[in-house]
């Protein structure tokens, strides 16, 4: 295995990383970016009041998108695994 071999891999891999993790990312910025909003709006300084809100929509996104997640990953694994005897010559 060379050099380029594992950069390549490892390129593959962060690339399904931040595939994968873009959406829950974006979705916990969007959130914190209303709220934070909402409270300089309405003079509300509650910790708890971006915390729950942002737990709420990662746990929910996590449920709706998981297959979509899973799927990403086990085909990634599977083109890792297919190509297992390129990278061993």
């Amino acid at each position: 295995m060379t050099p380029d071999m594992v950069a390549e891999i490892v390129r593959q891999l962060l690339r399904e990383a931040m595939i994968v993790a873009a959406p829950i990312l974006l979705a916990t910025v969007v959130i914190s970016f209303l709220l934070s909003l909402v409270q300089t709006l309405t003079s509300l300084q509650d910790q708890s009041l971006t915390a729950v809100p942002r737990l709420f929509a990662v746990v929910g996104l996590l449920a709706v998108a998981m297959p979509w997640f899973l799927q990403r990953l086990i085909n990634y694994t599977h083109a890792l695994y297919d190509n297992l005897g390129r990278f061993t010559h």
